[in-house]
């Protein structure tokens, strides 16, 4: 998909209309960036394939992406006869990785326009990645401190291991849906953000 070049074509004809006229789940969030030249639609686009982070899932390179790494520690204590969590702690890591245009400060206004739209786009949807695994985290933190006893800590931690899998596989599943809704909307979403950028350069 080329998505500068595409994005190109839809500032165009947007610009026909558009003319002047308790405490809290441990969690840490880096940035790193990566750099991509060139000067046209089509050196952009190749850029972003040849340099963007590569997905393990897919194996691709993509313009942005978010790592997530869990982390955490879970104590048992003896409550009567039965075996109780005794605190549950979740620990999450959030890198979000976005590209850096090496030359923006050169560009006409019109591509320029292009990229400030998608980078724009592209870090509120890794934040967006990293909020929805922020979510999870500290639900199953709440979820993980309140479960109840078992008979004995074996099978009490036999459960935390199954709460936490299901956690992460229901993670995954709406990271997942995240990917496929954004996907999807992604040329109407870039107009109306090209349409509204444009209506703000034009007042």
């Amino acid at each position: 998909m080329k998505t500068i070049a595409r994005l190109m074509a839809l500032a165009a004809l947007t610009a026909l209309v558009f003319q002047p006229v308790r405490a809290e789940t441990i969690t840490t969030k880096t940035f790193a960036y990566f750099s991509v030249g060139g000067r046209t639609a089509a050196e952009l686009d190749a850029e972003l394939s040849k340099r963007g982070p590569v997905m393990k899932r897919s194996g691709s390179r993509h313009p942005g992406a978010t790592r997530i790494k869990w982390g955490g520690s879970v104590t048992y204590v003896r409550r009567g006869s039965r075996c109780a969590v005794g605190e549950a702690k979740v620990t999450l890591s959030t890198q979000i990785i976005l590209p850096r245009w090496k030359n923006r400060k050169r560009a006409t206004p019109s591509l320029a326009l292009i990229w400030d739209t998608l980078s724009s786009d592209i870090k509120r949807h890794e934040e967006r990645h990293a909020e929805i695994a922020r979510n999870h985290a500290r639900g199953l933190e709440r979820t993980l401190n309140r479960l109840r006893p078992e008979a004995d800590c074996e099978r009490m931690q036999a459960r935390v291991d199954r709460v936490t899998a299901d956690a992460v596989s229901k993670h995954d599943a709406d990271q997942a849906r995240f990917d496929r809704v954004e996907s999807k909307n992604f040329d109407d979403r870039m107009m109306r953000l090209l349409v509204h950028r444009l209506k703000n350069k034009a007042e």
